[in-house]
C-alpha cells in the first residue's frame, strides 16, 4: 500500500505491516518516517534490529540469512536495511522480491532507499514490496508547503510562529530542512516557549551582528546611501544570510508601494503614515523615501528583489551582495551606477 508520509502516523495506529520501504531525498523526513516505524515496532515488541547497509559488495543472500535466522533474544525483530542509491541491482532486486513473496513471521522489514527514478517507482521490485506492505514516498516539499511545515516544527518546540515569520524561517533556511531544525532548536534557547514573530526570528539569525537589517532599510528609506552601504558591509562581514537581508528590504518596499498608491490618490503624508500604522521612530524615513520615490519605482525595486532572489537561490547569475548594494543605493536614491554596473531596472 503506497501512503503519503503525513498518513504514516495513523497507519502505524493499526497492525504492524511486515514491510515498509520508504525512499526521498529529503534526509530529514525519510529519517524521521523510519524513526516513527522503529519506534511503533519497540512499542509493539520487536526488542531487536539488525541493520543491513547495502555499499559496493554488498552479499544479497545476507538479506535471506537474516530472515531465516533465530533471533537469541527476542521473539520478534527488524531488520533494518539501508539502500542509499536507492539501486539494488539484478540481485538485490530478485531478493527483495522473494522477501516480499514471503515475508516471515515475527520479522519487520524496514527499508530506507535514496530517491528513486521514476523508472524504478514502477518496477516488480518496488511493486512487490508495495503488495507486501506499506510503501512511502518522500517529496521535497515545495515553496507554498514549507511555511506551513516550518509553523508546525515551530508548534512542536512550543512556539507560535506569525506567518510573517514562517515566511522568513522558511527563506532562510532554502529548503535545507535539517538546518530549520537547528535554526529552531536555537530560536527555543534563545526565546524559550511562546510568540515568535519576524522581527526575533531576523534578530536570532543575525544576534552577532553589529548592524541590524532594520537600520540598514531605515537608512535607505531616509536617502542616506553612505550610512547604507556601512551596514551592508558590516552585515556581510557578520555573516548575515543575503536572504534575510532581501527580505527586510523587500517587506518594507512592499509597503511603500502601497502607502505611494494611496499618496498619488489625493491624500497627504501624514494622512497616509497614519494609515499605514508607521511608527513615529520610522516617519521621518518613510517621509523622505514617499517624497523621493513613486509607485512605479517602487515597483520596479521590487522586480529587482525578485531577481536578487533567484541570485540567492542560484536560479540566475550574479553576486548577491552586490545586488543588495545597487538596490539598498537605488532605494536611498543614489546613482551610482558605474561603467559595467547594471542599469536601473525598468
Amino acid at each position: 500500500m503506497q501512503i503519503h508520509p503525513e498518513q504514516l502516523e495513523s497507519r502505524l495506529r493499526g497492525t504492524l505491516a511486515p514491510v515498509y520501504f520508504i525512499s526521498g531525498d529529503e534526509p530529514l523526513r525519510v529519517m524521521e518516517a523510519a524513526d516513527a516505524v522503529r519506534a511503533r515496532a519497540r512499542a509493539a515488541g520487536y526488542e531487536e534490529r539488525e541493520v543491513l547497509s547495502v555499499n559496493a559488495g554488498f552479499d544479497w543472500n545476507s538479506l535471506a540469512a537474516a530472515a531465516g535466522s533465530l533471533s537469541l533474544f527476542s521473539p520478534r525483530r527488524v531488520l533494518d536495511l539501508r539502500l542509499p542509491t536507492g539501486k539494488p541491482g539484478e540481485a538485490g532486486a530478485k531478493a527483495l522480491r522473494a522477501y516480499a513473496e514471503r515475508p516471515p513471521e515475527d520479522t519487520l522489514l524496514l527499508i530506507t532507499a535514496g530517491k528513486l527514478e521514476p523508472s524504478a517507482r514502477k518496477s516488480r521490485w518496488v511493486q512487490a514490496l508495495d503488495q507486501a506492505g506499506v510503501v512511502v514516498f518522500v517529496w521535497p516539499l515545495d515553496s507554498r508547503q514549507l511555511p506551513a511545515w516550518v509553523r508546525t516544527r515551530l508548534q512542536q518546540r512550543g512556539l507560535e510562529a506569525t506567518p510573517e515569520a514562517a515566511a522568513l524561517l522558511a527563506e532562510r533556511v532554502e529548503g535545507n530542512l535539517l538546518a530549520c531544525v537547528q535554526e529552531i532548536d536555537k530560536l527555543y534557547l534563545l526565546l524559550g516557549a511562546g510568540r515568535v514573530d519576524a522581527r526575533a526570528i531576523a534578530d536570532a539569525v543575525a544576534d552577532s551582528a553589529r548592524f541590524d537589517v532594520y537600520d540598514l532599510v531605515d537608512a535607505a528609506l531616509a536617502g542616506d546611501g553612505a550610512r547604507g552601504v556601512r551596514i551592508l558591509n558590516g552585515l556581510q562581514g557578520e555573516g548575515v544570510a543575503p536572504a534575510v537581508v532581501l527580505w527586510a528590504l523587500a517587506r518594507d518596499l512592499r509597503q511603500l508601494a502601497l502607502m505611494a498608491r494611496v499618496l498619488a490618490g489625493g491624500q497627504t503624508i501624514p494622512q497616509v503614515l497614519a494609515r499605514f500604522k508607521v511608527w513615529e521612530s520610522r516617519d521621518t524615513a518613510f517621509t523622505r523615501a514617499l517624497q523621493r520615490l513613486s509607485g512605479a519605482a517602487c515597483n520596479r525595486l521590487l522586480r529587482r528583489c525578485a531577481l536578487i532572489d533567484r541570485v540567492i537561490k542560484g536560479q540566475a547569475a550574479g553576486n548577491a551582495w552586490d545586488e543588495l548594494l545597487q538596490l539598498t543605493l537605488w532605494l536611498a536614491g543614489v546613482n551610482a551606477i558605474s561603467a559595467g554596473a547594471p542599469s536601473e531596472p525598468q
